[in-house]
């Protein structure tokens, strides 16, 4: 299936107190480039999270993000309760209450309130919970990424599919031309001697193989059926179940360059005009396959 490289895709999974969030964005690139954030604790994951995506990604520029705590909210800190500073603060807080005689005793909130007793900190990754969390969020957002880059693929085939049978239209019409743009070169010529040499008599012999000449350096059947045969291995790509991104855009050189000669070769307007139509409608399709996977 033809597939994009444009998309989205978001994951999140727990493993034992490991809670991590993971976003993909992909855009389109020309081999398979991963930019990865993850917190500086998780870094040891990174590459097998690295790989987990190109495993599953041919081509494409994506940003990999991943947050513990499934995305915000602290999730990633502890607190810690200095108990030897506690002990002090209630040793120090009884005394200071016996030397000036007041009521009750030391609370619970006098110690946590008391400065550096409580504190919060990171918390301590176990990796092993965390890359399993992290290998099921991101083949859930792998999952998600690719169903959007399929749907994209098939608003892309549909597109190609269209430009290409406009490009068929065209060189069916350039191939049913050719003939009769040889024929009236024929006819101008004979026109043109007949006008210069003021009715004399010219060897007709001479004057065929001038025109075979011609013909044979404005013949274009072999671009035509160059441009059939790359026409038709692009149908076949459309529903290609591997990426092919690259060779659409190599058969769209090709196409470009057989139009070119067609070009060069064309000495009559209605066939230079199909061909401008030509190299516009590839183009066309160049810019598309640029997305292609």
């Amino acid at each position: 299936m033809l597939r994009s490289m444009t998309g989205f895709g978001s994951g999140r999974a727990s493993a034992g107190h490991e809670d991590l969030a993971v976003e993909l964005r992909s855009v389109n690139g020309k081999f398979c480039e991963v930019k990865s954030r993850l917190p500086r604790e998780l870094l040891a994951l990174e590459s097998a999270a690295v790989r987990r995506v190109k495993d599953r990604l041919a081509r494409g520029g994506v940003d990999l993000t991943v947050r513990r705590g499934g995305g915000g909210g602290g999730g990633d800190l502890a607190p810690r309760i200095d108990e030897a500073l506690a002990a002090r603060y209630v040793e120090s807080f009884r005394s200071l209450r016996d030397r000036l005689g007041l009521a009750g005793d030391v609370t619970i909130a006098d110690v946590i309130g008391a400065e550096g007793v409580l504190s919060l900190e990171e918390r301590t990754p176990d990796l092993e919970a965390a890359g399993e969390a992290l290998a099921k969020a991101l083949d859930d957002a792998l999952d998600r990424l690719v169903a959007m880059r399929e749907q994209e693929g098939r608003a892309l085939r549909e597109d190609l599919a269209a430009r290409l049978q406009t490009i068929a239209g065209l060189v069916a019409r350039v191939a049913a031309e050719a003939p009769l743009a040889v024929r009236q070169q024929h006819e101008r010529i004979q026109q043109r001697v007949a006008e210069l040499t003021g009715g004399l008599q010219i060897d007709p012999q001479r004057l065929a193989q001038e025109v075979a000449l011609l013909a044979e350096r404005s013949d274009i059947a072999e671009e035509l059926t160059r441009l059939d045969s790359h026409l038709a291995q692009f149908h076949l790509l459309l529903d290609a179940t591997e990426p092919v991104g690259r060779r659409m855009d190599f058969l769209v050189q090709e196409l470009n360059r057989e139009v070119n000669t067609i070009a060069s070769k064309s000495q009559w307007a209605s066939l230079a005009a199909l061909a401008v139509d030509l190299k516009a409608e590839i183009e066309r399709i160049r810019e598309q396959v640029q997305n292609v996977e």
